[in-house]
């Protein structure tokens, strides 16, 4: 049984070695020692395959929640954009499903696993904690970071299918608006400016911009 559960794991989620693989497990209510768990999984012949040019982790895609309440379903996505002196950076949009209000938009010249996590504690200390996150299978996403915190935090992550963003819509509408109405609106000096900017324009966005829904 638990080799057939390693097997099925590694198959589903090839890009996860045998650490990530034993958070899986654990999910699902099955403990096994890390020493054991790397017994099985080389005597299984298995492996984190060599990367390809533009492949992904391919997360585990729980069921998807309808939300119908505030607080309940958050949705993130990263977008990017440049600096007037050509630095690109990178934008975080965290988005409540139901309300479809902008929780935070994070900017800085790079984001990682860690740093969502970060950004993720700071927003359930003053908003509480949703039941569940949708995101693309970014590597930020399907980091160690987040896969671990998911876990501790028991909160379930639905992953979309790749190269379908409108199963995360609410957030994929969001962007189309930050894009048209904030980043090609500006042309930031500095990483200061576009954090200060953001921000007005978020609360903009929540407290005074109509919505067509």
């Amino acid at each position: 049984m638990v080799r057939d559960k390693i097997k099925a794991t590694a198959l589903e989620r090839p890009r996860f070695g045998y650490r990530r693989i034993q958070i899986e497990m654990r999910k699902i209510g099955l403990k096994i020692n890390h020493k054991k768990l790397f017994r099985l999984y080389r005597e299984m012949g298995l492996k984190v395959r060599k990367r390809g040019s533009r492949k992904r982790a391919v997360g585990l895609r729980l069921t998807k929640m309808k939300a119908t309440e505030i607080n309940q379903i958050w949705g993130l996505d990263f977008m990017s954009d440049r600096l007037a002196d050509g630095r690109k950076i990178r934008l975080l949009n965290i988005m409540d499903q139901f309300s479809r209000e902008s929780l935070k938009m994070v900017i800085d010249t790079s984001l990682s696993g860690g740093r969502v996590v970060r950004e993720l504690n700071e927003l359930i200390k003053n908003s509480g904690k949703p039941k569940q996150i949708i995101s693309d299978n970014g590597t930020e996403f399907t980091s160690m970071a987040v896969l671990k915190w998911s876990e501790s935090m028991s909160v379930g992550w639905h992953y979309i299918e790749p190269g379908k963003p409108m199963q995360n819509g609410t957030v994929e509408s969001f962007n189309g608006k930050v894009r048209d109405e904030f980043l090609n609106q500006h042309w930031f000096m500095s990483l200061k400016e576009a954090k200060e900017l953001a921000e007005s324009w978020r609360e903009d966005y929540n407290e005074r911009r109509p919505h067509s829904a």
